[in-house]
């Protein structure tokens, strides 16, 4: 029988547990099933299991939203995919953290001849949130300098990536020299050590006191009152994730009032609402990777058994790139 990680209760990575599984014996006339040959990692699957975000199913429930793989059985009205085909997600319906799955049709995506399963499951969600971030929900432009929190993160160091392609100037929040170099290497303009610096005067030092037109926020309660305090006059704060948790008692008119600022809390979800939309977002990132302005960086690589030791990992902020699981 194969095999899937399990919580019958939310809490922390021990809550994690490896058990068998049975297939349904027959595959919904518009799913495919799937083999997973890599599974992606990714902050969110820590918030479904602590109960940051509610489960959008009840216990007991498999964790994750990205995987790749090959498809070994299909539906009765699946016309746009075989058997054979390589294959990726990156949304709902949770449930990716196991060995052999049943998928909607719709919301997969077809894996490029040119990437390997390990580099598409290892980007897939996080380069996609990128492209959604850059190119839709705010749109960077060349010369242009901006403020990324967790530079050197899974989503930080393809950010660093996709704002250099484009002669856009990041700047890039870190928490060591190490990763001050790796952000830089992989296209970050400016470092700031948020252990050593105080974030908003060195952004103020940087832009000539003018501030940034735009801060990507993916850590939350430890980094809002200096992304505030970053931008410009009309800028916007894009809250994207709380690595560090929820923020708390906000007063809406004393932060965001005195400097007219915009405020968003988008998910890659709501930017692909529709095929359309996922297929855009898949292929632009894609389009990325073959030009080589993207790469791929995989931190580690886990037993799927041992996904309570990646959650660890990817928790203690402690990784530079992404985490995959293996089944």
């Amino acid at each position: 029988m194969p095999k899937q990680i399990v919580i019958s209760k939310l809490g922390g990575p021990e809550v994690l547990n490896y058990q068998e599984y049975s297939l349904p014996t027959i595959i919904k006339n518009k799913e495919v099933r799937i083999r997973h040959t890599a599974i992606g990692l990714n902050y969110i699957d820590t918030y479904h299991r602590s109960g940051i975000y509610p489960l959008p199913s009840e216990l007991p429930t498999c964790l994750g939203m990205e995987a790749a793989g090959e498809i070994i059985e299909i539906g009765n009205e699946v016309t746009n995919f075989k058997i054979g085909d390589r294959v990726a997600y990156a949304t709902p319906p949770i449930g990716a953290y196991c060995e052999i799955r049943d998928f909607p049709a719709e919301k997969l995506i077809a894996i490029p001849d040119f990437l390997t399963d390990d580099e598409v499951a290892s980007i897939l969600l996080q380069g996609m949130t990128v492209e959604y971030l850059f190119e839709r929900l705010y749109k960077i432009k060349n010369k242009e300098t901006i403020l990324f929190h967790a530079a050197a993160g899974g989503v930080g160091l393809i950010a660093c990536q996709w704002a250099k392609s484009i002669g856009c100037k990041m700047i890039g929040t870190v928490s060591s020299k190490e990763k001050a170099t790796l952000a830089k290497v992989h296209g970050c303009e400016f470092t700031i050590n948020y252990k050593k610096e105080k974030v908003s005067d060195k952004v103020m030092e940087i832009t000539k006191n003018k501030g940034v037109p735009v801060v990507y926020d993916g850590v939350g309660k430890d980094t809002f009152d200096e992304s505030i305090k970053s931008l410009s006059t009309r800028g916007l704060m894009v809250s994207f994730g709380q690595s560090s948790g929820m923020v708390e008692k906000l007063d809406m008119h004393k932060t965001f009032n005195p400097k007219s600022l915009f405020y968003t809390r988008p998910s890659l979800m709501g930017y692909t609402l529709n095929r359309e939309e996922l297929l855009n977002c898949s292929n632009n990132l894609f389009e990325k990777m073959k030009n080589g302005d993207v790469k791929t960086n995989i931190y580690k690589k886990f037993k799927l058994n041992n996904a309570d030791e990646a959650h660890r990992i990817l928790q203690s902020r402690k990784s530079s790139g992404s985490i995959i699981l293996e089944p």
